[in-house]
């Protein structure tokens, strides 16, 4: 796999790394070079008296470099992709060096036990059913005692009323709950206590924001109470919001599949606590019109297992997640090489209308993605605003960004792509009307 320019920086975790990364293109600073099929290698002269030893699996992408940085990929592994699609000829098709085939070995090896482990834990479920539903029944009775502890204590807060709030103490007896509900096996309402905690005295519509995210529990709650009485897609939109995950295997064998090519729309890296960093891709189905969103977690400056390079298409079958809003997928097998992108056409009643169905089905679903037609970005003294079909949609981007996607709009209207959270659009992708390609991609987390 030979990816372009573009399609590289596109994998760099911020601006700064894909500078740095640009700055050692230069063949001399790498004394040694080589590809195969599997992998491309290489080291590079950095400051110490040693060499950084370099690599990439081609089939990940996936990097490994000898450097002390912290960032995935570091700007070593970026520059190697970089020299590659640039300076194709000066890596020799030659039989990798002893710590590239070791490095490929443990992946492939690590890749067997994962899948195996998924296969242990599918076959225990399928020998004892019975153990595996009394597990679940266990699971359930806890989180269906936290929602009635947290509709006691709404409750409590409803009567106290907003007023007396404030930052301080609200933090710390909130927080409490929060611990109380992840010690009850439902951490996805204790992250949603906490989030509301963390908006008290906030801004000035804090009271509303706020009296919004304890209405939404108070919602949880009522339904987890009636959870046996509801359709199977509303349970399973429970188990997410109590941050209950299914196991990717159960979602390989019993989840719908879709083979499509997919218009990988954009994609969002955000780095969360303890070095956890979160990857939401967003692709669309040009043949079925199916939206769909993959969610990745990497720990530790550890990489995802597939890249999606915003601005292209793949072939690619993906397993569909249970729930109302038919959104979350895996990619149910690797997928085919990158093509050139045909952009979805939409318009704005569209993806109001289809935003309203998913709110209507699962009202906790925090981000939704859109394509807006003929969009055109505007600075004002509220900051950054996006104008499309006579409506301005308030924008949430770092300035850098912002100023780069105004360039790239140059007062023109553009195809763009963002997640909306109900109150702002955080813009990832933008594209040209006419010409239809890949004009803006967000670089800041």
């Amino acid at each position: 796999m030979t990816l372009s320019t573009e399609a590289v920086l596109a994998l760099a975790p911020d601006a700064s790394s894909a500078k740095s990364a640009r700055e050692l293109v230069v063949l001399s600073k790498w004394p040694t070079l080589g590809a195969n099929d599997a992998a491309a290698w290489g080291e590079c002269q950095g400051s110490g008296s040693r060499p950084y030893q370099t690599q990439v699996d081609l089939s990940g992408p996936a990097f490994k470099c000898s450097c002390p940085s912290r960032k995935f990929p570091c700007k070593h592994g970026l520059a190697l992709l970089l020299l590659r699609a640039q300076h194709g000829g000066a890596f020799g098709s030659t039989e990798a060096p002893a710590w590239v085939e070791e490095w490929l070995a443990s992946r492939a090896d690590k890749a067997q036990k994962k899948e195996d482990k998924q296969a242990e834990r599918a076959l225990a479920s399928a020998a004892d059913p019975q153990a595996a539903a009394k597990r679940d029944a266990q699971r359930w009775q806890r989180i269906e005692a936290a929602a009635q502890e947290l509709q006691r204590w709404l409750a409590d807060q409803a009567s106290s009323g907003l007023g007396v709030l404030n930052e301080a103490t609200t933090l710390k007896t909130w927080q409490t709950l929060a611990r109380r509900m992840v010690d009850a096996q439902a951490p996805g309402l204790g992250q949603r206590v906490q989030q509301a905690a963390e908006d008290v005295r906030r801004g000035a519509d804090w009271p509303e924001r706020t009296l919004a995210r304890l209405g939404l529990l108070q919602l949880a709650c009522e339904a987890l109470a009636r959870r046996p009485d509801l359709p199977l897609p509303m349970q399973a939109d429970l188990r997410v919001l109590a941050g209950w995950p299914m196991e990717r295997a159960e979602v390989l064998a019993e989840g719908e599949r879709v083979s499509d090519r997919w218009c990988v729309l954009g994609m969002a890296t955000e780095e969360r606590e303890g070095k956890l960093m979160e990857r939401r891709v967003w692709l669309h189905g040009l043949r079925s019109g199916r939206r769909a969103g993959l969610l990745d977690h990497a720990f530790g400056g550890k990489g995802f297992e597939d890249a999606w390079l915003p601005g292209s298409s793949v072939e690619a079958t993906l397993a569909f997640f249970p729930g109302t809003s038919a959104l979350r997928a895996l990619a149910a097998e690797v997928p085919g090489p990158a093509q050139g992108a045909a952009w979805p056409l939409a318009s704005l009643n569209e993806e109001w209308n289809a935003i309203a169905r998913r709110v209507a089905a699962c009202p906790w679903l925090s981000l939704h993605p859109m394509v807006l037609p003929d969009a055109v970005p505007v600075r004002d003294a509220e900051g950054l605003t996006l104008v499309v079909q006579g409506r301005c949609l308030p924008l949430r981007l770092g300035a850098v960004d912002g100023w780069k996607l105004l360039a790239a709009s140059g007062g023109h209207p553009l195809q763009l792509m963002g997640e909306w959270d109900g109150h702002r659009l955080a813009p990832l992708s933008a594209w040209s009307s006419g010409q239809g390609g890949l004009l803006w991609m967000r670089a800041e987390a």
